[in-house]
């Protein structure tokens, strides 16, 4: 296994930058970023071809909104025809809190509309995904608002921590495995 596919989730647009639904695009932002490469506007994507360790990795932020993510998701695992165990979705996660990451290779959507609309495009759960927690400090009925929102100045320090732990993870997960790669995500905890 010498290509992957990194599929990180967000919105497009000005007022979705360095929101918490948006921090799959921050992650790969800084992926990309730190293995010299550079996105450009492609098919249903921007999208970033580095190398790592002989590794290939084929960087994707769908254009198509986070509603569907499975769209770009789907033609891109296609055009670089990869199996799906060969992919990471990088994604925002409220079930989660702010000091953690989780890795896996299965698992449900978690009512999370990208992940929803990748399973149901790709008719399974069975894809990798790396869960960013974003907490749920938010009053009933602001959950849109604070998913939307801007990190507060006293959490970008834990989030560029975990950004920075995200692409570890992401070259861990071609270097080392999925097994090992979920040892090492799970038990992270950033304070």
């Amino acid at each position: 296994m010498h290509k992957f596919l990194i599929i990180g989730l967000g919105n497009i647009g000005d007022e979705y930058k360095n929101t918490r639904h948006n921090i799959g695009f921050n992650v790969l932002d800084a992926f990309v970023r730190k293995q010299n490469g550079f996105f450009k506007l492609d098919r249903l994507a921007e999208v970033a071809e580095v190398k790592w360790k002989g590794k290939t990795f084929v960087c994707i932020k769908p254009t198509t909104y986070m509603n569907l993510s499975g769209k770009a998701f789907k033609y891109w695992m296609d055009k670089e025809k990869l199996p799906v165990a060969q992919t990471i979705t990088v994604v925002d996660d409220l079930a989660l809190p702010l000091n953690k990451l989780r890795l896996r290779g299965s698992g449900s959507d978690a009512g999370h509309n990208g992940l929803k609309d990748i399973q149901l495009t790709l008719g399974t759960d069975q894809y990798t995904k790396l869960r960013f927690g974003i907490g749920n400090n938010f009053q009933k009925g602001g959950q849109v608002d604070f998913v939307l929102g801007k990190w507060l100045p006293e959490e970008q320090l834990i989030v560029n921590k975990k950004v920075i732990a995200c692409t570890e993870i992401i070259e861990a997960f071609a270097a080392i495995g999925l097994e090992k790669a979920m040892n090492m995500a799970n038990n992270f905890t950033f304070i």
